[in-house]
């Protein structure tokens, strides 16, 4: 089914380093026959012309201003896309009224989070009005989270490897 949104993506932050870095990406499969609707947004207006300009973007490529600190903004640039992919942190600085927007609008967001308790503190405040809405809140989508989810990985091979010659009671205590 197409969307009736404007944008499957829209890359909030887009001036910061890593949100350049998405940019850039994006613009890399923009002759793609599968290349995603997209835009560029951030704070500044200006700076986000400069970035589309120095990363060779196209010229009529979108680009949304939204300030962190503008909750209506937020909302009216939620409402456009399908998926905010947000590089904008702190997140427990700038990220719930993001959050909130995607929420009551249905969209996707999509960030790269290191924040444990402020992530606990959005699904205990956002869990049933996301899925009320159909809004999908996904946190730690990135490098960040890559070298923590490969160390439990080979903690659970290892853990697996050691205990497979224990019987199951040895084993619980083993793992714990």
């Amino acid at each position: 089914m197409a969307s009736q949104r404007e944008f499957e993506i829209i890359v909030y932050g887009a001036t910061g380093f890593t949100g350049r870095l998405v940019a850039e990406y994006l613009v890399s499969r923009s002759a793609e026959a599968d290349a995603p609707r997209w835009a560029m947004s951030g704070r500044s207006q200006g700076k986000l012309e400069e970035i589309r300009s120095e990363i060779g973007a196209p010229a009529d490529l979108p680009l949304i201003t939204a300030d962190a600190s503008d909750p209506a903004a937020l909302h009216a640039m939620a409402e456009r896309t399908e998926v905010v992919l947000t590089t904008v942190g702190p997140y427990q600085l700038y990220g719930t009224p993001l959050v909130e927007a995607c929420v009551a609008t249905g969209t996707g967001y999509v960030d790269l989070c290191g924040e444990p308790n402020w992530m606990r503190e959005m699904i205990d405040a956002h869990q049933a009005a996301a899925k009320a809405s159909g809004a999908r809140i996904v946190f730690s989508c990135g490098f960040d989270s890559i070298p923590f989810d490969c160390g439990v990985q080979q903690l659970q091979k290892r853990c697996r490897e050691a205990g497979a010659g224990l019987h199951s009671a040895s084993r619980a205590a083993y793992v714990r």
